[in-house]
């Protein structure tokens, strides 16, 4: 296959006339430039430049190389463009992962920030309710980083972006809300909204309860964090939760566990180097987690 150096000298030799002006053009020598050109033509098998007394001009074959050889040449630098383009961090495609719970109090205000700032930068977002199962993702390369919690395997690297407490959430009536902090034996037998098996948190944060000794009574399940909360809002029951999964003005009382319940939140990519990954990464481990100041009142109040 012809090399990108033999079609330059082709392509060159060609728009001058010259062996001579072909090469100063190529910052090569003339020799150099005789070479490519005769190794392109035994790959080729046909002659390309007919050699006149006062420099040259192409064959018919020569002619007919000519248009393909300017297409590659293109091509190749259109490549080459792309790729600077990416290493700048000003375009490309970037694949997120995030927890579902993440994204819009962890992941949203630094991918807003990030969207102004390369607005050229393709970003394909994929949500997921587990841990293990973005890992995957980011193995399999469909993901080029992943924001969750930590999964139970991962070999590659990992970036930690911030621990995240777990709290209890109740409506304004239900006994915990009277408490400053909730203990293990404050939810003994206490209804619970808990969260569908099939999720992520739903077997942490039931472990978690167990090895207090906190054997609580769940009435209803849910697949989705936020509406757990809502729910014991409404008064079903006291839920445990991250705090990225409450709104700002969550209703209803929230209040600490004693001892703290706390998970590292991490991005979870691959081992080999993506500029845009490191970048976006980069930005998340810089803000880290984020308590909303309305929740923080209410956690402190």
């Amino acid at each position: 296959m012809p090399t990108l150096r033999a079609l330059e000298c082709l392509v060159a030799l060609a728009d001058t006339g010259s062996v001579t002006e072909a090469a100063a053009r190529l910052r090569a020598s003339q020799p150099a430039v005789s070479h490519q050109l005769a190794g392109l033509e035994r790959e080729l098998g046909a002659p390309l430049v007919e050699r006149l007394p006062r420099g040259v001009r192409l064959t018919a074959a020569g002619r007919a190389a000519l248009p393909p050889a300017r297409a590659a040449l293109a091509a190749a630098e259109e490549a080459s463009a792309a790729v600077r383009a990416v290493a700048r961090g000003t375009a490309g495609r970037l694949r997120i992962g995030c927890a579902e719970t993440l994204t819009g109090a962890v992941l949203a205000p630094v991918l807003r920030a990030w969207r102004r700032r390369y607005p050229d930068v393709e970003v394909l977002l994929d949500e997921q309710r587990s841990a293990d199962a973005l890992a995957e993702r980011v193995a399999d390369g469909a993901l080029d980083l992943a924001l969750c919690p930590r999964p139970s395997q991962w070999s590659g690297r990992v970036d930690v972006v911030g621990r995240e407490e777990v709290v209890v959430v109740a409506g304004a009536k239900d006994p915990l809300a009277e408490l400053d902090v909730v203990c293990a034996d404050d939810l003994a037998g206490h209804p619970v909204v808990g969260l569908h098996p099939e999720h992520g948190l739903a077997g942490w944060i039931e472990a978690a309860l167990a090895a207090r000794g906190a054997a609580a009574e769940v009435v209803v399940r849910t697949g989705q964090p936020g509406s757990a909360a809502a729910l014991a809002v409404a008064g079903l029951g006291a839920t445990l939760v991250p705090t990225s999964a409450l709104s700002p003005g969550v209703g209803g009382a929230v209040r600490r566990l004693a001892p703290p319940l706390s998970r590292d939140l991490v991005v979870l990519r691959p081992g080999t180097a993506d500029v845009l990954a490191g970048a976006f990464t980069e930005r998340l481990v810089r803000r880290g987690v984020q308590v909303p100041s309305a929740l923080a009142r209410q956690l402190d109040g």
